[in-house]
């Protein structure tokens, strides 16, 4: 019940910050930009346009995911409403999956509207993504949000301000997603050329972003890109249960984001 609570509270909160409207905004002008400059045709699989839209996605949605899901959990505590909260019985488990479950619909709202926005101009120019195309990258979108959602409860967690929590998101994205292929080939120069590819496995699943764009772009059709390294990669999501391995991946990682957040949430409540 508290866990209900808590959601519907985070809802109202989350529509009312005027930063969730900026990153509407900011989001629906983008995929509206790439309709329209892209060639006049319906695009299906793994095209540039394609390749491009998961790239800008790769950008923006983990920073945007980052930065409004943790300022609301610093700013519970900057500005005493979490001291309120924590004088009722409300376990820290349920405090946060509540946060996650309304931070998780705000974040949805705003990625369906900007994708709604660019299926209609692509209706009236007659141009765009076909439909299973276009489902695919909601999904994709999605799906990026639920796993950086657990990163930022965590960074929410460790933080005591929002100026904390800025500075480490934006390292954590900057680490993740603009460092990661440089600091990847850096690693994987030290290593043996016989475990450069279990290294090279190992380490994609260690970053949700590179972990998610990897198994989009080998079911939208461009597995071949990746060349010979992720050659298993490709036949793993390839096979029947790829998607189901998948998935458990995915689940595996937000489980373990919130489980710490939460055993660090509830250790900090106690002992600050």
């Amino acid at each position: 019940m508290h866990f209900y609570h808590i959601a519907k509270r985070e809802l109202k909160l989350g529509f009312r910050n005027p930063w969730s409207y900026s990153f509407l905004a900011l989001f629906s002008l983008f995929t509206l930009a790439l309709m329209v400059i892209q060639s006049r045709s319906w695009l299906e699989g793994y095209t540039y346009t394609t390749g491009t839209m998961i790239t800008l996605i790769l950008y923006l949605l983990p920073l945007m995911t980052i930065l409004l899901s943790s300022f609301s959990l610093t700013g519970e505590k900057e500005e005493g409403s979490w001291q309120l909260l924590s004088t009722y019985a409300l376990t820290s488990g349920s405090f946060l999956c509540g946060k996650y479950l309304g931070q998780a619909v705000v974040l949805a709202v705003i990625v369906c509207f900007g994708y709604g926005i660019a299926g209609i101009a692509g209706l009236v120019l007659g141009t765009g993504f076909s439909f299973s195309t276009l489902l695919f990258l909601l999904l994709f979108s999605l799906l990026i949000i639920l796993m950086f959602l657990g990163i930022a409860m965590l960074i929410g967690a460790l933080s005591k301000n929002r100026w904390q929590a800025l500075t480490m998101g934006v390292s954590v994205w900057f680490f993740l997603i603009l460092a990661w292929p440089t600091l990847l080939i850096s690693i994987l120069s030290f290593f043996p050329y016989g475990w450069i590819k279990p290294t090279l496995q190992v380490l994609t699943m260690l970053n949700p972003a590179e972990l998610v764009r990897l198994f989009s772009v080998i079911w939208l059709g461009g597995g071949s890109i990746f060349g010979p390294e992720y050659f298993k990669w490709v036949n793993w999501f390839d096979s029947p249960y790829g998607a189901v391995g998948f998935v458990t991946l995915c689940f595996a990682w937000i489980c373990l984001t919130l489980y710490v957040a939460i055993f660090i949430w509830e250790r900090r409540r106690y002992h600050d």
